[in-house]
């Protein structure tokens, strides 16, 4: 199966619409994430905007590999 792009969706920050693109695995690793703490996606996005101090999608990446480092322990 041949590698797919970036994807771009429409997400709710703190009352504001922006889009974010991120690769398929972020969006399904972003969505276990929020489903396992009982949140919204755009809930779990809105937290890490606020301690972000890189562009959101990086800040996005990032967060979830730290958490998958995490689960891994």
């Amino acid at each position: 199966m041949a590698p797919v792009g970036a994807i771009k969706r429409s997400v709710l920050i703190a009352g504001h619409r922006t889009s974010v693109s991120l690769e398929p695995e972020f969006w399904d690793a972003l969505k276990q994430i929020a489903e396992s703490a009982s949140r919204s996606i755009n809930g779990l996005i809105t937290d890490i905007d606020r301690d972000r101090t890189t562009n959101l999608s990086s800040a996005l990446r990032v967060y979830v590999l730290k958490m998958q480092s995490r689960d891994e322990r």
